[in-house]
């Protein structure tokens, strides 16, 4: 592209050149010659005039009284009948300019100057039209190869993006290069790779939180296939081919969450619900995996609440919570319900240390995490909550206490329809 700017610039310049320098050298060479005849003509007329005058006078006329009166520098040859011919100056050799005038009574000068003068000054104005157009055309040059720099860089420098972008660095440049074309297509380059960043970013989420969320529903429903095939009683098999229906159809709505808040986190499914249900279903899945653990899990407060969410959501969050006390908790693991306000309140709380000082504030975050876990456990149930309009909050470090907060519905006669308040 370089070559190209500099080649087509560079044609341009030598084409104004040659049609204008032609013009100009064709005008000035006809401007001098008719220069150097008018001056020729000129010098005749005077000296036909001064031999006149002398003449009517009386006066002597011979060459130097002529060149001298006259100011005659060029050759010139003077008739005057019943005289001898009268010559001032060397005759030129070569091609002449001539010029002729008559006088009375019969006299005839002819003045003459040598063509190679103004062939000289014709020369000498060809080498100033030669010097100006050599500036031009340097001139030219280095303003093409100035402007080809100028959209050549920048055009790499967008390819350069480009490619960055195919192979899979979608970090935005945010260079400007002062051309509005330039800029435009640096702009939208900017904007595809905000949208690459965007998307790539979802899908990590998407996978981390997917192997996240997944995995306890994964475990429980292991663990009660396990519970099948080492148990011959057939209630009990019963008992636990229900519980792992149960666990499928928990799996299948995880599923069905995950692929939804890819789409678009905020979106939310609320309905009412009977929060003890909820509640009961987390204790049964976490009671045999704690008691592997050497850990109990108990729980107290408020019954018989019906609270506006998600049930699936609001299942994920606090198996988020139980998983979280004991992965780093110690002890009892305790969930409690309560009412304040027009909210109904679950916390889950547990014997160990509790969270670090530092901590505290960014427990939330993802990647932020106490131990070596991959601590998005945390920043998904608060998006899951979030998403129904409740919130999860850290309400004590030492010991732990986590509450998961949800608009609560209160309970109406039989005839009546359910209100938030």
């Amino acid at each position: 592209m370089r070559r190209r700017l500099i080649t087509s610039t560079l044609a341009v310049v030598l084409v104004v050149i040659a049609v204008f320098g032609v013009s100009l050298v064709l005008v000035e060479t006809r401007t001098i010659t008719s220069s150097a005849q008018e001056s020729v003509d000129s010098d005749a007329l005077r000296l036909v005039s001064i031999v006149e005058s002398r003449l009517v006078g009386g006066e002597p006329v011979n060459p130097d009284i002529l060149a001298d009166q006259g100011d005659i520098t060029r050759y010139a040859h003077i008739r005057v009948p019943g005289r001898e011919p009268i010559e001032i100056g060397e005759p030129p050799s070569g091609g002449v300019i001539r010029g002729t005038a008559q006088g009375e009574p019969g006299i005839t000068v002819t003045v003459e100057e040598s063509r190679s003068s103004v062939n000289r000054e014709v020369g000498r104005s060809l080498l100033i039209i030669g010097g100006v157009a050599l500036l031009a055309v340097v001139a030219a040059v280095l303003l093409a190869v100035r402007q080809a720099n100028r959209l050549g860089s920048p055009l790499t420098d967008l390819a350069e993006t480009a490619e960055r972008l195919g192979s899979g660095d979608p970090r935005p440049r945010h260079r400007r290069y002062g051309v509005p074309e330039l800029d435009r297509v640096a702009d939208v380059l900017d904007a595809s790779a905000e949208r690459i960043a965007r998307m790539l970013t979802a899908e990590r989420r998407l996978a981390a939180d997917a192997s996240h969320q997944l995995r306890t529903p994964l475990t429980a429903l292991s663990m009660r296939l396990e519970e099948i095939t080492v148990t011959d009683d057939l209630e009990t098999v019963k008992e636990e081919a229900s519980i792992a229906l149960t666990q499928v159809e928990r799996l299948t709505d995880v599923v069905q969450r995950l692929l939804t808040n890819s789409r678009d986190p905020r979106t939310g499914s609320a309905v009412v619900f009977d929060l003890d249900e909820v509640v009961k279903q987390q204790l049964e899945e976490w009671r045999p995996v704690c008691r592997s653990a050497g850990r109990a899990i108990v729980c107290s407060g408020r019954q018989g609440m019906r609270a506006v969410g998600t049930p699936g959501a609001v299942a994920q969050v606090l198996a988020a919570l139980i998983e979280n006390s004991l992965m780093h908790g110690g002890g009892t693991i305790a969930v409690r319900t309560r009412v304040t306000g027009n909210q109904a309140v679950v916390e889950v709380t547990d014997e160990g240390p509790g969270v670090s000082s530092d901590l505290g504030a960014r427990i939330f975050e993802r990647t932020i995490s106490g131990r070596n876990s991959t601590g998005i456990g945390l920043a998904v149930a608060r998006d899951l909550a979030e998403a129904d309009g409740g919130r999860l909050e850290l309400l004590q470090q030492h010991p732990p206490v986590f509450a998961l907060f949800l608009s609560r519905v209160a309970r109406k006669r039989k005839d009546e329809k359910p209100t938030v308040r």
